[in-house]
């Protein structure tokens, strides 16, 4: 992981200058393309080109799996969800899928740590373990399990970029990763866990509040630093989440724009942040989900999201939806005429 890490660096200051003083003379009011003229100067600064090539094809990764915290009542669904769900991605079933298809993303699927077999069906088969141990009885996950996981994601990243993709997207499933995913967001950002525990699948107010006392009750017992992100995901999991704190990592490392989705995207952000502070400058936020972590975890992130739609799903579904927004982005600067080639007079 330690070379993974030496590969990333900041974004590139002077691309990020001239694309901000290319937006200064294109033909529209200083300013009035908002968000998106921000956007595309990032952009130009995690591929080190000003203008930058339109970032496609784009590729959204659904990181699957288990936490064992689920035996404490955390979630009303039944485990087995995780594993029917990625039969449906495979079969193309699912919202992420509709939504792929319709913005021009390719899908790929990874079981790291899926607790029901998953073998026969035709995914990314990169399990760790099968799901993780119970984070409020003791660690959810080994040193060498985290560092599996973190690989595991590093690793498609890089192999997803030599297969030509240009944009990275977030997805993830797994019965009862809100949890592990309160706990972490509570660790990096300084909350308590009743400011950042949710309804996740849509838990009932006498189950959220037994859910925010699991979490409540396992940062006390760990007590984690946020100095020490690989402890965090030692005590808390997930295995998705190590997954996509290295698939974060590998999208800088090769200064690919990686759009995050909600609340577990943001939750590994902060993990991937804590592991290499620069990776942030190659992360967009796709959505703000309605999980009240994800809005907390973003503003420690320093992260803008591009839609607000009380989405809480997951699965890459809000990475998906902003994708269009930021390739309108980066094909205004590259493509709008400037005032100089318009033959318009300052």
């Amino acid at each position: 992981m330690e070379e993974y890490l030496d590969r990333i660096g900041p974004a590139d200051g002077t691309a990020m200058r001239a694309a901000a003083e290319r937006q200064s003379q294109l033909t529209k009011p200083a300013g009035s393309l908002g968000v998106l003229e921000e956007l595309s100067v990032r952009v130009a600064g995690m591929t080190g080109s000003c203008p930058p090539e339109v970032p496609a094809p784009a590729v959204v990764t659904v990181f699957a799996a288990d936490h064992g915290v689920h035996a404490q009542g955390v979630s009303p669904w039944p485990q087995e969800v995780t594993a029917a769900m990625l039969a449906n991605f495979a079969a193309g079933g699912a919202a992420v899928n509709a939504f792929a298809a319709n913005n021009r993303v390719d899908v790929r699927v990874v079981d790291v740590g899926v607790a029901t077999p998953v073998d026969q069906l035709d995914i990314i088969h990169a399990k760790v373990r099968p799901g993780t141990r119970d984070l409020s009885a003791g660690a959810a996950l080994t040193e060498d399990e985290v560092r599996a996981a973190i690989a595991v994601g590093f690793d498609l990243a890089d192999r997803l970029i030599q297969d030509g993709y240009r944009c990275l997207l977030t997805g993830d499933m797994g019965i009862a990763n809100t949890t592990a995913s309160a706990a972490l967001i509570a660790t990096f950002t300084g909350s308590t866990a009743d400011v950042v525990t949710g309804r996740g699948t849509g838990i009932d107010d006498a189950t959220l509040a037994h859910k925010t006392a699991i979490v409540q009750a396992a940062l006390a017992m760990h007590d984690v630093p946020a100095t020490e992100p690989l402890k965090a995901l030692q005590a808390y999991g997930g295995l998705e989440h190590a997954a996509l704190a290295g698939y974060l990592l590998g999208g800088a490392a090769n200064k690919v724009p990686v759009i995050l989705d909600g609340v577990i995207a943001g939750a590994a952000a902060l993990v991937a942040q804590a592991l290499h502070p620069a990776v942030i400058d190659y992360c967009v936020a796709g959505h703000r989900s309605a999980e009240p972590g994800h809005a907390v975890a973003l503003k420690t992130l320093g992260l803008q999201p591009l839609v607000d739609l009380d989405l809480r799903l997951g699965e890459g579904t809000g990475a998906v939806l902003a994708y269009p927004i930021l390739t309108c982005a980066v094909r205004a600067l590259a493509e709008m005429a400037t005032f100089e080639s318009a033959g318009i007079s300052s």
